[in-house]
């Protein structure tokens, strides 16, 4: 088949449309249109969002505040590269030290925090299936996502049409669909595929937790980025990622009586300073 007409071209992009959608769904529209499990209490006509990101994709979503997201590694294979920006103002964003020295926990899992560096909490862990623990860490927040030339050095590619891509390159093409560049991208944290930390220091690559979900609950507007792709740490010498199926549903955001708000000192405070980021924006009344 040749592009050289635009008929030629109609036929093959309607041609790569069929094979793709054969191969993976993406994104379903309306989202009510999803099949797939959920969690007690909902149900498809809840969601809000609703996509399968294949292996070696990426994928961006604009949610409001308290909005449930779920993102899902349906095969074992998968490994989820997050970041998180306050929508409304995107230089706040996730910020992996502070989210790791304030709660005195590199070990992330179901009642942490995603802190900004605006001392606010922009996301909550509400639920973790792989129950990540420091002795078996399922997740990972110290070595962030792979870069174009490790991934180049490992496997003979890193760029995003490649057979390897690496997840800056991903996040870099997400971040442009919101007005943002390669200088916005801060280091990420890492779902589905842990790394433990000797008393040396030395790190050694734990592997997958096997098919297990987190959900995050948004405490302020939020653009999520989700690429899946290799843990820079992976040892296996081909490039081994799977599918991630990302649903989102809307809630509230963490207020006080949940269990959550005075579960830590730190956490408390954060919380507080999200709460009244929202109230004098005349988000909450």
């Amino acid at each position: 088949m040749t592009t050289a007409t635009t008929t030629g071209a109609k036929a093959h992009a309607r041609e790569q449309e069929l094979a793709a959608a054969a191969e993976l769904p993406r994104v379903l529209h309306p989202a009510s249109a999803y099949v797939g499990e959920l969690s007690p209490g909902v149900s498809a006509g809840d969601l809000v969002w609703a996509e399968t990101v294949p292996p070696g994709g990426y994928t961006s979503l604009v949610v409001a505040a308290g909005t449930r997201v779920r993102v899902r590694d349906t095969t074992g294979d998968a490994c989820a590269h997050l970041l998180v920006f306050h929508a409304d103002q995107p230089t706040e964003r996730l910020n992996v030290a502070d989210t790791v020295k304030v709660q005195w926990q590199a070990f992330l899992t179901a009642g942490h925090l995603l802190l900004s560096d605006q001392g606010r909490a922009l996301a909550t862990i509400v639920e973790d299936t792989a129950g990540n623990r420091a002795d078996a860490p399922r997740h990972d927040a110290l070595f962030g996502t792979s870069t174009l030339v490790r991934n180049a050095e490992r496997y003979g590619s890193g760029d995003v049409f490649g057979p390897s891509p690496a997840g800056r390159e991903l996040f870099a093409l997400a971040a442009a669909k919101h007005g943002l560049t390669r200088r916005d991208i801060p280091p990420s944290v890492t779902f589905f595929e842990g790394v433990s930390v000797s008393d040396d220091g030395r790190p050694a690559f734990v592997g997958s937790s096997g098919p297990a979900s987190i959900t995050l609950v948004a405490e302020l507007p939020l653009i999520v980025l989700l690429a899946s792709t290799a843990h820079p740490l992976d040892p296996r010498p081909e490039f081994t990622a799977g599918p991630l199926d990302v649903v989102a549903w809307p809630g509230a955001p963490t207020v006080p009586g949940d269990p959550a708000w005075d579960a830590t000192p730190e956490g408390r405070r954060a919380y507080e300073n999200s709460t009244a980021h929202r109230r004098t924006r005349g988000a909450d009344r």
